[in-house]
């Protein structure tokens, strides 16, 4: 196998895991990114103020069953045990998320058991609701119309900026609903922050000598004549100049503010009510509870539609964008010479552990591919 130079758009995880296989393998490997840090939106960095280490682009918890990939960012970072447990002031209380059965006998008041609590979850739900299509829908055969309207609706309404009735059911089907105690927002196996942070972790990826990264740098079209493969990881429409009209996205705005001591007793608090115009706030030295901070680092969550010179966060991926994204897809397949990956690059909403998961088989099939001298498709995933 010939040495070959590869250029890396994006200095995050799909870029860093991509281009050290690559270069382990014997590959030259350069990686931009137009922003002044790696980590893409997972980067943290230490307060200069409080030395709380801060999630700069919202918090992070890795989660898992993947054994490979949990062994592999092992590999290159300590984890500390982590258990998200969400709460949420609702109605004037403050309750547990996701709902579990402390939640259901707080809100009515109720001191019932697991199948009690099951059967009388029924009889609030909406049974004539039989193939769930919206979001809304979901809510209310599943929980009931109270429920729905205490931790949901309102929630919903400022995450995405419309009506749950013009979102899909599989957006809710994600949440879980829980007739035991148990309040740890994820169920995988695997849970944990990396003890310094996902930049330093993310650094020890790239500590290869056959990786060049530069940042403050932009992708140019003619750059790619200067190599044997590019992998995109920036916008699937960006790639293209939106030359066909941009997709949607959901951005955040953070209100940062500091606290002497502990301004809420927990790391991430919702805010169900409608009035409310912040979705939540994140209490920062509480992702890390094996340090000690008496200071106190705080942001105020805003979600809104992104516009053109805003960081996108969440694809929407309602009717008008899965058409154009389809549009893409046809000119990203057609596209010789470039793979597309990641969150942004594939429009897809991607968790950590399925991003690297995707990034070490895409760079085993770029290795496959290129040991046979086959060509690797253009595109490595259908995110329809």
């Amino acid at each position: 196998m010939a040495k070959k130079e590869i250029l890396l758009v994006g200095a995050g995880l799909s870029g860093a895991v991509i281009g050290r296989r690559l270069a382990e393998a014997g590959h030259s490997v350069t990686i931009i990114d137009g922003r002044d840090h790696i980590g893409g939106n997972c980067h943290t960095a230490r307060d200069a103020d409080t030395g709380v280490l801060v999630h700069e682009y919202g918090p992070h918890i890795f989660h898992t069953d993947d054994d490979e990939v949990w062994d592999y960012v092992n590999g290159f970072a300590t984890f500390m045990p982590y258990r998200n447990r969400v709460k949420t002031t609702a109605q004037g209380q403050v309750f547990s998320l996701p709902v579990n059965l402390h939640t259901i006998n707080q809100f009515y008041g109720r001191t019932m058991g697991p199948t009690e609590a099951r059967s009388f979850i029924e009889t609030q739900a909406d049974t004539t609701i039989t193939d769930p299509q919206t979001f809304e829908e979901q809510a209310l055969r599943f929980v009931g119309p109270d429920l729905y309207a205490a931790f949901f609706k309102g929630y919903t309404e400022k995450q995405w900026g419309c009506s749950p009735r013009d979102l899909p059911a599989s957006i809710l089907k994600r949440l879980p609903l829980r007739f035991n105690y148990d309040d740890n927002y994820f169920f995988h196996k695997h849970q944990g922050m990396p003890k310094d942070g996902y930049t330093p972790m993310i650094t020890a990826i790239l500590d290869h000598p056959s990786i060049t990264v530069q940042l403050n740098t932009l992708y140019a079209p003619d750059m790619a004549a200067n190599f044997a493969h590019v992998f995109w990881s920036g916008a699937l429409d960006g790639y293209f100049g939106f030359e066909l009209g941009r997709l949607g996205y959901r951005t955040l705005d953070f209100e940062r503010f500091t606290h002497d001591g502990d301004y809420q007793g927990c790391a991430v608090m919702n805010y169900g009510d409608a009035d409310v115009p912040h979705t939540r706030i994140t209490e920062h030295k509480h992702f890390a509870p094996w340090e000690s901070h008496d200071g106190s680092v705080c942001y105020r969550e805003y979600s809104r539609a992104a516009g053109p010179d805003d960081i996108p966060y969440y694809p929407i991926r309602m009717v008008a964008e899965k058409e154009l994204l389809a549009e893409y897809i046809d000119r990203a397949k057609a596209t010789q010479g470039v793979t597309f990956v990641g969150r942004l690059g594939t429009y897809r909403y991607l968790d950590m552990d399925v991003t690297i998961r995707e990034a070490m088989d895409t760079a085993a099939a770029y290795l496959a591919a290129d040991a046979s001298g086959d060509t690797l498709g253009a595109f490595h995933a259908d995110p329809l």
